[in-house]
């Protein structure tokens, strides 16, 4: 599924595709995309004529504002927007198409069928599901370490899943949790109430960071993963312990594991990340 840097840059590409465009007309192939409102033809009637002011992210939603509406789509596992001309053959699983006077068209891919969308009046999008619950943006100015300790402090739950609950702190999944983790030195099944303010502040900082340093170069694209030009992310040739198990940890040379923490397959460097009262584990001789 998409993290916070690949919504984020599908955001900015989307942004420079169809800004400034103008809605004439909606067609949509597959109904159950659309979860709000329930009538599909109702869907399709209320965004004739809207143009795009802008595309906007919150955690792993985009929110393409409009002139009287605010659209919000998850693109879920492999969801994907592509800019075509309106006389282009569709490809395979494409559900949803928003065809512009100019006469290009912003379509919706989506082969898992997994996405959703639903479309709300101006500002009320924020306050209903499914963003009325998320909590803070870790790539916002508000995410400072005295918002960050508030929320995750102190709490009896293994850490991971904390960061994975969206509730919390938005965007952050599987991947960038446990590269998060990895670069402050923090072992996943720590509860967060037995984290120092330093490790606090080493992890703040280091979600800060591997987001940010995600997002410069596009995301990562472990699966199929492209933005709304068709381009890949680059961060996956940049991931320091994700999806490396077995292999020698860059930093200590130790053996990289891979477990199971919250129902996600977790990976961890046992040297770098020592668990407290398990015996740490012999550096591995290169």
């Amino acid at each position: 599924m998409p993290e916070l840097p690949e919504v984020e840059t599908v955001k900015r590409t989307l942004n420079a595709l169809v800004a400034g465009k103008t809605i004439e007309q909606v067609q949509v192939k597959l109904a159950r995309i659309i979860q709000k409102p329930d009538d599909i033809r109702r869907f399709e009637v209320l965004l004739q004529g809207q143009t795009i002011r802008s595309i906007e992210r919150r955690g792993k939603f985009l929110r393409f504002i409009l002139d009287d509406y605010v659209l919000v789509s998850h693109l879920r596992m492999e969801g994907r927007y592509g800019l075509y001309d309106a006389a282009d053959p569709a490809e395979l699983h494409t559900h949803v198409f928003f065809r512009f006077t100019d006469g290009k068209e912003l379509r919706y891919k989506d082969v898992r069928q997994f996405g959703t969308m639903h479309l709300f009046p101006q500002g009320e999008d924020l306050r209903a599901k499914p963003l009325g619950k998320l909590g803070l943006e870790p790539l916002d100015d508000d995410f400072t370490l005295e918002a960050f300790t508030a929320i995750i402090g102190g709490r009896k739950t293994k850490i991971k899943p904390l960061l994975l609950n969206q509730e919390y702190v938005v965007g952050i999944g599987n991947i960038y949790v446990d590269e998060s983790l990895f670069l402050a030195g923090i072992h996943p099944e720590r509860e967060a109430s037995s984290l120092s303010s330093d490790e606090l502040e080493r992890l703040h900082e280091a979600i800060v960071r591997t987001l940010r340093d995600s997002v410069e170069v596009g995301g990562s694209s472990i699966k199929s993963y492209v933005n709304g030009q068709g381009e890949i992310g680059l961060f996956q040739h940049q991931l320091a312990i994700y999806g490396r198990q077995s292999q020698p940890c860059r930093t200590c040379g130790g053996e990289i594991v891979k477990t199971v923490v919250g129902g996600r397959g977790t990976h961890t460097c046992p040297v770098c990340q020592p668990f407290p009262g398990a015996a740490t584990a012999k550096k591995s001789r290169r």
